[in-house]
């Protein structure tokens, strides 16, 4: 089975374009970005992609980065395609690092590389945050097991934070004590994904749990895999819970610091995050039962709430 990566070209060439070489370019960049859309809408996130709160002159921005790192975390996940093994997805992974180099090199063939050349072109955006992006996936598809938390946050460094700074600086923002309190918001953002997902993550064998907190509260490996939820677990939830809503807490200041678009949604994205702890806690830290998830309701709440807070903060 061949693990190389179709480039894309019939995407950005199809259709009727003017014989001028830069009207062709024009074409195929306009192409690229609308490849990126389509595989971005086709996708169900609780990330702001398309979100009516982002201008519409940074969506196709947001979709090419989007697609990048869509498209790399499918080739990190052991369900990706049939019969993938782990090194024929490691391969995919390197050959996309190899065409992330060339695109920021200008010579980009594949749709998404096309776009996302353009938009790092124009917001001058540095390769080691897509670098960043690569190596968590690439850990993501060799790694199961973290022994401490300081291993956990290392991947969260890489797996989340490069997201928020690569936002913040669509929007234009390249002060280091914004992107450090975006990091903290991502950092948590993650934290609460793998907390939300024990059981799913136990099913792929992947446990995010550090093993020194397990340790902490008398735990083993296989007291999850049994999936009860005794004392010693809802303890040990219950701290990962507190640790991570401190890290919301911190990067809380982010939410005000920016223009309204971007503090609203920023305010929606932690609430929504909070939420999900809220559940946790409600279902008294069983994860093993229901995945707690946010409802219709729930995203009105918090799009009220944010809103709310932000008038108060400019009254």
């Amino acid at each position: 089975m061949s693990t190389s990566i179709d480039d894309g070209s019939a995407a950005v060439s199809s259709g009727t374009v003017d014989g001028a070489q830069t009207t062709k370019f024009s074409r195929s960049v306009d192409m690229a970005y609308r490849y990126c859309e389509l595989l971005a809408r086709s996708h169900y996130e609780n990330f702001p992609i398309g979100s009516f709160f982002i201008p519409k002159s940074l969506r196709k921005h947001f979709y090419s980065i989007y697609a990048f790192a869509r498209t790399a975390d499918d080739f990190a996940d052991e369900d990706f395609g049939e019969g993938y093994g782990e090194q024929q997805r490691l391969d995919l992974l390197a050959e996309w690092r190899e065409m992330l180099r060339k695109s920021f090199g200008g010579r980009a063939t594949h749709p998404i590389f096309i776009a996302l050349g353009e938009t790092q072109k124009q917001f001058h955006l540095p390769i080691t945050l897509f670098e960043d992006l690569l190596s968590a996936f690439t850990q993501d598809a060799t790694t199961r097991r973290y022994q401490n938390f300081k291993q956990l946050l290392d991947y969260c460094r890489r797996s989340a934070n490069p997201i928020g700074r690569l936002i913040l600086l669509l929007f234009g923002y390249r002060d280091e004590q914004l992107h450090l309190w975006s990091d903290d918001i991502c950092t948590a953002l993650q934290l609460t994904n793998h907390w939300q997902d024990v059981e799913i993550d136990l099913r792929k064998n992947r446990i995010y749990v550090p093993a020194e907190d397990l340790t902490r509260f008398d735990l083993s490996e296989e007291d999850l895999k049994r999936r009860q939820a005794g004392d010693g677990f809802r303890r040990l939830m219950a701290f990962e819970v507190a640790r991570t809503r401190n890290l919301f807490n911190s990067g809380q200041p982010l939410c005000f610091s920016v223009g309204w678009r971007l503090g609203l949604e920023l305010r929606a994205v932690c609430h929504g995050g909070s939420r999900i702890l809220d559940r946790i806690e409600k279902n008294q830290y069983d994860v093993f039962l229901r995945r707690p998830t946010i409802t219709f309701t729930d995203q009105v709440r918090i799009l009220f709430v944010a809103m709310i807070k932000g008038a108060l903060r400019q009254s």
